[in-house]
């Protein structure tokens, strides 16, 4: 079956949060996609809807069964029953684990740049952040294993939060380097809390490795956060779930999801995730394709029209992070220019913490004709 990527949906007026913008403004900003689901998902539910009752709600078999299967299909990973736990979003299940397994001042590792509301879920808990910026070199990121040692090693870091893959930088984490941040982590009585929603967004041909699959230590010591909903753009049902392969720690998961109310599901939050997971598939890897040709039409488009920038290489989600370095100091002042000149709203880096205070995040989770319309406005910002 051939899906439609190209045809334009208009989301004005829709209460979306992206295109609640001003007439002629191009939002190309927050992490949600211009595309409509898989239409699977949407015949699923439609059948829910048309029941006309909308109760409280139970997590099936049928639930887990999609999850185990998929990632033991997709991703080589065979996930046990009672390793889940439903959750209304990723974002919910980290604030609640923070808030779970750290006691106030405490400190939460990050490496940034990294996605922003991490910053959100820590610092609104009364928790203290604590940075280790990833090392950018000649365009390519990797991780400064003496920095992030020595910052595990502090007593009072009792958590990290690794994104994988990253955003926004769009790399995938190879197994060597999990088994290290694994090792540190046990060695220095850190728990792992791996952010993975953006997992099954890779470049056709790449694959990712999630961090509970890697060793011994990386499974008991570590807490998953998965979803539908970046891949089959469902955010707005409120679906996810949480992983924990050790028993201990996954009570303690289980009893601050359930104290914070974000472990029922609501009536299509199920629904969706078992057809995507089930049934859309193809429509998934049909949308991995057009991404690969968004990035590459991208990369094209900067190396002949805006040489001032470069685009980091990117293996994984629809989200570019162009290095504005060589034409600015604060990449915010950039992106209020932009906006204001040409209406096209970008993410600026530096609310992704120390690392990405000269870089531009672009959101390419659309139709080509879109994206061109933004790359045309992103070039005319410049020049201005």
């Amino acid at each position: 079956m051939k899906y439609d990527f190209d045809t334009p949906i208009d989301r004005r007026g829709t209460g979306s949060l992206k295109w609640d913008v001003a007439e002629g403004e191009l939002p190309m900003w927050v992490a949600d996609m211009d595309f409509q689901t898989a239409p699977e998902i949407r015949e699923a539910i439609s059948r829910r809807a048309e029941h006309g009752v909308f109760g409280y709600s139970v997590v099936p078999e049928a639930w887990y069964d999609a999850y185990r299967e998929w990632w033991g299909s997709r991703h080589a990973f065979p996930l046990e029953k009672d390793w889940l736990i439903f959750c209304t979003g990723v974002v919910p299940a980290i604030s609640s684990i923070v808030r779970k397994l750290t006691t106030p001042a405490e400190k939460v590792l990050l490496q940034t740049p990294v996605y922003n509301i991490f910053f959100n879920s820590v610092l609104n808990n009364g928790r203290q952040v604590l940075q280790s910026p990833l090392r950018y070199e000649k365009g390519n990121y990797s991780i400064d294993f003496a920095d992030l040692e020595e910052k595990l090693a502090d007593p009072q870091t009792s958590l990290m939060i690794l994104c994988n893959p990253h955003n926004p930088v769009g790399k995938i984490w190879d197994r060597d380097t999990l088994a290290r941040i694994g090792e540190l982590c046990e060695k220095h009585h850190v728990t792992v809390l791996s952010d993975e929603i953006h997992c099954d967004l890779t470049d056709p041909g790449c694959s990712y490795t999630p961090f509970a699959s890697v060793s011994e230590a990386c499974r008991t010591n570590s807490i998953t956060c998965i979803a539908p909903t970046k891949a089959f753009n469902l955010a707005g049902l409120q679906t996810a779930a949480v992983v924990v392969p050790d028993a201990f720690l996954r009570h303690k998961v289980w009893r601050g999801l359930n104290t914070d109310e974000v472990a029922e599901p609501n009536a299509f939050a199920v629904e969706a995730a078992v057809a995507a997971f089930t049934r859309g598939g193809g429509w998934l890897d049909q949308l991995r394709e057009y991404l690969f040709e968004n990035k590459r039409l991208v990369k094209e488009f900067v190396a002949q029209n805006l040489p001032e920038l470069s685009l980091v290489p990117s293996q994984a989600t629809y989200l570019l992070w162009l290095d504005c370095s060589r034409i600015c100091e604060d990449s915010a002042a950039l992106a209020e220019h932009i906006r204001k000149t040409t209406g096209l709203y970008l993410s600026e880096g530096a609310q992704y913490g120390l690392g990405g205070e000269r870089f531009l995040r672009l959101n390419i989770a659309c139709p080509r004709a879109r994206l061109e319309e933004g790359l045309k406005r992103l070039a005319d910002g410049v020049r201005k």
